[in-house]
Parts: structure tokens; sequence; C-alpha cells
């Protein structure tokens, strides 16, 4: 064992002079596991950051809701049927609710893009959301400042709106939204609530942090109406293992309410989350194909550049092979000494790469959801030492097998 350690520590010796004797040929070798490994973790990262921020997405909106829905989220079917189908209006929500028995809470959701400004600051396409005083136990939604809109304030009809974070944050820099009267449109709010950072950037019309929330009367009166627009019907199921009877029941009473016959299909459609999840989770596949596709090019090809310099570094090394095996030294030894030396040289560009990788990430984080893993350090250190081991392996074996007459002979 003592033998072992002390081969060890001498090959480290060797490869750290070789590696300072060349500097400039060591740095560029380092260059392509630098690029390699960076990518892999920026690529890591950035899943991994996505993803968490979906789920966080998908969490604010609630796992156990249901939307009984004229439209179907992410279907193949037909656009045009659905497009036929009758629109749902707040009668069937008002006959829904009274015949529902199950769900912990019912709301009726109806849309509108707006633009909402005040001053000389505005934003404009801004997906308005409007909904009863219910609206709000459907979702996991926390508030910043202030609170929902009350029953009161719902049923009245009344000019007040919550609004998303980032709506917020775009209309007032200095955090400063609460009782101050924004523009929705035409027509004066004013604002009652302020919600936290709930969804993800990459959940487009479904990301709450966007929108403004305002009272279902509000919309009718002001900006769309109540017989030519559709409603969606939000349905909370009392617990997650109730989902599934509370949608068995939400069809049976919509088609009551509908009035279909048994051989006649739905003319409406029950969206839930495992459908918007499913659609994300395919978004998501895509990006860690392509991710670990390039990442994957980008440390083949640093690998094939440390390979290539580690064969210069045997050809012109070939007296010093033939010296040392003229003296003792063995294969295992030689082979050792330049497994060495590539391990080192990638160990030294991985943990830099890592470096960048981690502070690029923070920068990211900025703009772009990030998550840096622990496994993720670890993998990338692994991954350096592999690549190096594999890419110095034929110029290790090289120089292992020469005869040492010829090589010191060679000039």
């Amino acid at each position: 064992m003592s033998a072992l350690l002390l081969e060890l520590n001498e090959g480290l010796a060797i490869a750290w002079r070789a590696i300072r004797a060349n500097k400039i040929r060591a740095a560029l070798t380092m260059l392509g596991i630098f690029i390699g490994v960076t990518a892999v973790v920026l690529m890591s990262t950035a899943i991994k950051g996505i993803d968490n921020s979906l789920q966080n997405g998908v969490s604010a909106l609630g796992s156990d809701v249901l939307y009984v829905d004229k439209w179907a989220w992410f279907s193949n079917d037909e656009w045009w049927r659905m497009r036929n189908r009758r629109n749902i209006d707040m009668e069937d929500y008002a006959r829904f609710k009274e015949l529902a028995k199950l769900p912990a809470a019912i709301a009726p959701v109806t849309n509108s893009v707006q633009t909402i400004k005040i001053a000389d600051r505005k934003v404009e396409n801004v997906f308005l959301n409007g909904s009863t005083s219910d609206y709000v136990k459907t979702t996991n939604f926390d508030f910043d400042l202030g609170r929902f809109y009350s029953e009161v304030e719902s049923n009245g009809s009344r000019n007040v709106a919550v609004l998303g974070s980032e709506i917020s944050t775009k209309l007032f820099p200095r955090g400063d939204a609460l009782d101050k009267t924004i523009k929705i449109g035409p027509v004066n709010f004013k604002v009652v609530g302020v919600l936290t950072e709930q969804g993800s950037t990459l959940l487009g019309a479904f990301n709450p942090d966007n929108q403004v929330f305002v009272p279902i009367g509000t919309i009718f009166k002001n900006f769309t109406s109540r017989h030519f627009g559709t409603v969606t019907i939000n349905v909370r199921a009392a617990s997650p293992e109730m989902l599934e009877d509370t949608k068995a029941e939400a069809e049976g009473v919509m088609r009551k309410i509908r009035g279909l016959a048994h051989s006649e299909p739905n003319d409406f459609t029950i969206n839930q989350q495992e459908g918007l999840t499913d659609f994300l989770d395919s978004i998501t596949i895509v990006i860690k194909i392509a991710g670990l596709f390039i990442t994957g090019l980008s440390l083949f090809v640093g690998a094939i550049g440390i390979m290539n310099i580690m064969f210069v570094s045997v050809k012109e090394r070939t007296r010093e092979i033939g010296l040392r095996k003229a003296i003792g030294a063995t294969r295992r030894t030689i082979l050792a000494q330049f497994l060495l030396e590539s391990s080192v040289i990638c160990l030294i560009g991985g943990l830099i790469g890592l470096i960048a990788a981690v502070l690029l990430s923070l920068m990211l984080n900025q703009f772009f959801p990030t998550s840096i893993q622990y496994d993720v350090v670890i993998i990338a250190i692994l991954i350096s030492l592999l690549t190096g081991i594999v890419s110095g392996l034929a110029p290790a074996y090289t120089a292992a097998k020469m005869d040492p007459v010829d090589a010191l002979r060679y000039e």
C-alpha cells in the first residue's frame, strides 16, 4: 500500500511539473473541459430551475382544482367542434353551485385583455380575471399587501382590483400599490391587494403574477357582455383524495344542466392540472434532451482536444519515457503518470468551469429561473475526472507500451 501511495504521489508531482512547464498548452487543454463542464452545470441548473418554477406555478393554481370549460386544454380534438359548443354562462354557474354538493369552493371566471396604467406607466395586454370573492378559495394565493376583494365588493360589482406581483412591480416600482387608483381601459379602479410571487413566467396566461383580478360583474359592466362571453367554472375538491369523485359529480351536474341525453357526448370539458402538468412536462423533456445533446457534444469536443494534446505530450517526452523505463519504471507507472496528468488537467478545468457556471447561474437567475443543486457539483467533478481518464487512456497506453531502447534513440 505504501509503495502504491508513493507511486501515486510521484506521478502527481511529475504531472504537476509537466503542467507548469507548459502553462499555455495546459490552459488551452483545460479550455475544452472548462466549456464542457460550464455547459453541463448551467444546463442542469436551468432545467432544475425551470422545473421548480413550473411546479411552484402549478401549485399556486391548486392541484385539486377542476375547470369546467367550453374549451379543452391542450387537446387534439378539432377546435371547430369546440367552437360550436354552447357557451357556459352565469346561469349555468348558478345552477351548478346549487346542485353540486362535493366541492369545497366554486367560482365563475371570465377574462378580458386590457391595458393597465397609472400616470405615465402602463402595461399592455394584461390578462384581466373576473370572478367572485370565492375565487381565492380555489387557489393557494398569498398576499404581499392587502387582501382579495370581499363578497360585498363582488356582489356590488365594485371597481376594485388585486394585482399580480409582476403587474404591481411594473406599475409601482416602489411597492406602494395599496389603495392607489389605477386605470383599466377607460375605468378607474382602487387597488385593494397585491399578490406575492405565485407562478412561473413559463405558464403564460396561467401565470397569476401577470394578471389583474376584479369582480366578475365589473368585467361584464365595463369590458364584455355577459351574453356573449363564456365562463369557466372553477371547482375545488374538498381534498386531493376527493378529486375524482368531485370530477364525476361535476360531469353529471353539467350534463343535467345542459339537458344532454344519455347517448349525447359532453358539450363541455372538465380540465384539471394534470393536463397542464403533462404539457409542461413534455416541454421540460424536450429542453432536457436538447441540453444533454449540447452538453454531451461540448464534452466530446473537449475530450478530443485533451486526447490530441496528450498525444503531443507523449511524443515530446519520448526520451523521458525511455529513460524512466530504463531505470526500472513499469508500464503501470508510465500509464498512471499520463492518466494522472490528463485527470489533473481536466479536474482543474472542471473546477474553474464549475465556479464560472455557478456565478453565471446567479447572474441569469435575475432574468431566468435557475436552481443550483449539490448533486450537480458532485456530478461536475466526476465528469471532469472521467473525461480526463477516458481522453488520457489512449495516449497513456501508447506511452506505457514504448520500448525503452527505441524511446532513448528517439530524436
